[in-house]
């Protein structure tokens, strides 16, 4: 149990720059405190002692607003950022190396015994508020979108977003989400049906940005292949601000 700690403290430092110290994670993280009451209630679980294994789940959900069924098999280094609002059903299964953020329930659609929640595949990302629903499957490395309503599969790598939710499957939105990673800035729970002016600006800033490293690239390049060497000229294209866009959404 001590070694899962470790590692899921360690793993913390890699999805959020915020954290400053192992210390720090322990004692002011409620993600971690909410698997250490899982990890534990989920053990009593496993015992066949299931009053004591949902009395520590609601110890749990008391202390931090995390609720997570003491039934639900969880993988290694599963972090819940913020985590306020967060609900894990009894036969939900999550992967290695998966996120969610607050609010995201991970509920069932029925009242039938058996299999009824998600499962969610490694390193898969759901945004906050977002709500994956029934026995379906969310692929390796996919992502669910801020305020998504998932109810079908999720293919694995794709990324899902909307009310219910579709896939974003074209190369446009895929170049788009690449270059908004880059920025420091995730664009994947704005849809491009939306009419909001808003998300449309974005997106043309997404798009621009991304005709702009082609054009770039390009140049560097034909630079290249005439023997100039540019790497410390062009360095500079890279060096965005990625509060600029978090800024315009205030």
């Amino acid at each position: 149990m001590f070694s899962r700690l470790r590692e899921d403290i360690r793993s913390v430092f890699d999805r959020d720059p915020a954290a400053r110290s192992s210390w720090e994670v322990l004692t002011c993280y409620p993600g971690i405190h909410a698997v250490i009451f899982y990890r534990l209630a989920h053990a009593f679980w496993q015992m066949r002692l299931f009053w004591l294994g949902r009395f520590t789940s609601q110890l749990g959900r008391f202390f931090t607003g995390i609720e997570i069924h003491p039934g639900a098999v969880i993988g290694r280094r599963f972090f819940i950022d913020h985590g306020m609002g967060v609900v894990i059903g009894e036969t939900a299964v999550i992967g290695d190396d998966v996120t969610l953020y607050h609010g995201v329930t991970l509920g069932g659609t029925s009242w039938n015994k058996g299999k009824r929640h998600p499962t969610l595949g490694d390193g898969v990302v759901v945004g906050a508020g977002a709500q994956v629903l029934g026995p379906i499957s969310i692929g390796a490395g996919a992502k669910v979108g801020s305020n998504a309503v998932v109810i079908k599969d999720v293919p694995p790598g794709s990324t899902a977003v909307g009310n219910p939710a579709r896939i974003i499957d074209n190369e446009q939105a895929q170049r788009r989400e690449e270059k908004a990673g880059k920025l420091g800035f995730s664009a994947y729970a704005l849809a491009t049906g939306q009419d909001d002016p808003l998300s449309k600006a974005i997106h043309g800033l997404l798009d621009h940005a991304v005709e702009t490293d082609r054009r770039i690239e390009l140049l560097r390049a034909r630079l290249e292949e005439a023997g100039v060497s540019v790497e410390d000229e062009l360095a500079v294209a890279d060096r965005f601000d990625p509060k600029y866009l978090s800024k315009i959404v205030d």
